[in-house]
């Protein structure tokens, strides 16, 4: 058994459901409400974004912000415009173009309770807003302008919709350099501005949200590899989702170039660096390490 499998899993579910709270509260605030014209594409919106989500992300966000002595309020319009972004991508991960999946969260996928035009549109919307709300929602100019960045760098081509592009030519026979590309761009991306847009948000000093960005960069890949194995060992239920996709579709992911026990292995070594790098920034380090830990036993 590995050191991390040894671990005590760390509580951190009430914690979570007050962060995940207060993320709800403000996302409920600053979306439009669901009867505003076109009512549909905003219930579309709404749909996507209460649908039960982790909020992994602006967890992140808020704790690396705590992590070099800044608030989760002072994170919150980080928090949420990442979510707005992820929220987005998922919508649009499931079209029929794409991973063509019907659910998602337990749920029918926003392009099957609703369509799928009004489902892009959806998406659409959301990436706008998430960039409204860094600009309306942070006084300061130069940090609303250095999180934007941040931002539009991780979720553009050389990020997420990169690595999703490269995602959709990829599959099982990919060479691992490709694997790891594609995992990095379409996941760790967005950990890895989560972990450095928190930052900023408490006005580190640039090693700081250096060392924050390879914190969320390792988290995000490990992440994603807990998805691959997830999807070969989970449930329907577990997960919300339709598992055995990735190999019904020959997929680019771990398990299918490694194998499940390779894999866990690399998840195990990735989180192992990421406590490291939580606890050098000392007690208030302890939440990311704990969140790591939390990542590798996830089942869902």
């Amino acid at each position: 058994m590995s050191a991390i499998a040894e671990l005590k899993p760390p509580d951190l579910e009430p914690r979570f459901a007050r962060l995940r709270a207060q993320v709800d509260r403000a996302l409920d605030r600053l979306l439009p409400p669901a009867g505003e014209r076109p009512a549909r594409l905003h219930q579309a919106m709404r749909y996507s974004v209460f649908n039960g989500g982790k909020r992994l992300r602006p967890i992140l966000t808020m704790m690396a912000c705590e992590a070099v002595g800044g608030t989760a309020a002072a994170a919150m319009p980080a928090a949420c415009a990442i979510e707005l972004i992820h929220t987005y991508s998922l919508i649009h991960d499931d079209l029929p173009s794409m991973d063509n999946d019907d659910y998602r969260r337990g749920k029918p996928s926003c392009h099957r309770r609703f369509d799928e035009a009004t489902a892009i549109l959806a998406g659409d919307a959301l990436q706008a807003a998430a960039f409204g709300v860094l600009a309306e929602e942070v006084s300061d100019a130069d940090r609303s302008a250095a999180l934007g960045r941040e931002l539009g760098s991780a979720a553009g081509s050389r990020g997420m919709v990169g690595g999703q592009a490269l995602d959709l030519g990829a599959t099982s026979k990919s060479n691992s350099s490709e694997l790891e590309r594609i995992h990095l761009m379409k996941t760790a991306a967005m950990f890895r501005a989560a972990a450095r847009m928190g930052a900023v948000c408490a006005g580190a000093p640039p090693p700081s949200v250096q060392r924050l960005g390879r914190y969320g960069q390792s988290l995000g890949l490990a992440f994603q590899i807990v998805d691959d194995i997830l999807d070969v060992c989970g449930t329907a239920r577990d997960l919300g989702k339709t598992p055995g996709k990735d190999s019904a579709q020959d997929k680019a992911t771990y398990p299918a170039r490694f194998g499940l026990e390779k894999s866990r292995r690399r998840a195990e070594l990735l989180i192992r660096q990421v406590v490291k790098e939580a606890m050098s920034l000392g007690a208030r380090g302890k939440p990311l390490s704990d969140l790591a830990e939390f990542i590798i036993r996830r089942t869902r």
